[in-house]
């Protein structure tokens, strides 16, 4: 898991968490109390962090590496898709994903950003 700066905080408790799950599924300890107990507290510092975020902790986390993009969304949701390139007039965009699927029953047009950053 990929911490920001803002969020290093969580990073400690979600140590913490790994190893009583890690206890816990080995047997050697009931750690269930425990592990609810810590996931209560990462809830709410979650909480008081995103409720107070900057502008530029805004844009962070919308550029944030583990953050899914536009394809995991289509690969989750249509049971078909067929990607459009191109605009006829210079050459395909790579940051824009598009074409046509199907969600259940409906046909959709999908038109979605793919751009990573460094």
């Amino acid at each position: 898991m990929i911490f920001l700066d803002f969020e290093k905080p969580l990073e400690k408790y979600y140590d913490q968490l790994e190893k009583l799950q890690q206890v816990d599924e080995e047997g050697i300890m009931d750690m269930s109390a425990a592990i609810k107990e810590l996931e209560k507290k990462i809830k709410a510092e979650r909480k008081s962090i995103y409720d107070n975020l900057t502008g530029w902790q805004r844009v962070q986390l919308s550029r944030h590496p583990e953050r899914p993009y536009t394809l995991y969304y289509i690969e989750n949701i249509c049971k078909k898709f067929v990607e459009l390139h191109g605009d006829r007039y210079f050459k395909d965009d790579k940051a824009i994903i598009g074409g046509i699927g199907q969600i259940d029953s409906h046909s959709v047009v999908i038109i979605g950003h793919h751009r990573r950053f460094p």
